[in-house]
């Protein structure tokens, strides 16, 4: 992670120096003693923390912080507790240390934005996972699996009918049973998968999503009427 220093009192930089020269995955891109001057760098590189005084001069941490269109993670430095509360308030700092801190306390505080920073990875590989491409006609189409409503079987086609779209090509129910999660889809006939969080209604044996009624197979109602807990 790429890290930029803002600190008017040099021996408090020394400090920030040390501590960050001991994590292999932070990279000190620069350090500065009012926010004026690191100003041009964080409009052109893409930094990930900044450790950030609150008592400047010209202008003050906080303040500075308002004027940032995209901010990277903060933590704040600082001699005095009674600004804690005040920068808690913006949601881009992330923690609050106090002069003097311990490497401990230091490492506490990057642990936060690597926590914070993971979960944003892996809801991203989480996203793409929900994603499927078809490959009809030469033709890549993403589909989204949260909005296919059903899919429907006829001989060698099937026919995938989603929120935004339909397509039908030479395919099987079982290939697609595997690919999808079984706790949002479930065949419900021969001929029929449908997405449990798109029903709109049951009556007999009957199901009705956007409009369409879809029939209930005899051997699979009991499985359904389990999966909604209805039974």
């Amino acid at each position: 992670m790429k890290c930029v220093i803002i600190e008017d009192e040099l021996p408090a930089q020394r400090i920030l120096h040390n501590y960050i020269s001991k994590l292999k995955d932070l990279d000190l891109v620069g350090s500065f003693q009012s926010s004026l001057d690191a100003n041009s760098l964080l409009k052109t590189e893409q930094i990930d923390v900044l450790f950030l005084d609150i008592n400047l001069p010209d202008i003050s941490g906080i303040q500075y912080i308002k004027t940032l269109l995209n901010p990277p993670k903060i933590i704040m430095t600082t001699a005095y507790h009674e600004h804690a509360v005040e920068s808690f308030e913006l949601d881009t700092i992330c923690d609050y240390l106090i002069k003097p801190f311990s490497f401990e306390r230091f490492l506490k505080a990057i642990n936060k934005i690597r926590v914070g920073e993971n979960n944003k990875i892996q809801e991203k590989e989480e996203n793409i996972s929900k994603t499927i491409f078809l490959n009809i006609d030469k033709t890549l189409h993403k589909v989204h699996l949260d909005d296919i409503l059903f899919i429907e079987s006829d001989r060698n086609y099937i026919t995938i009918v989603s929120k935004t779209g339909k397509w039908s090509y030479i395919d099987s129910l079982k290939n697609w049973l595997e690919k999808l999660p079984n706790e949002t889809f479930i065949q419900l006939h021969k001929s029929y998968i449908i997405n449990l969080k798109c029903i709109d209604k049951i009556s007999g044996n009957l199901v009705y999503i956007d409009g369409k009624k879809i029939p209930i197979g005899r051997f699979y109602k009991e499985s359904l009427l389990k999966k909604l807990t209805l039974k």
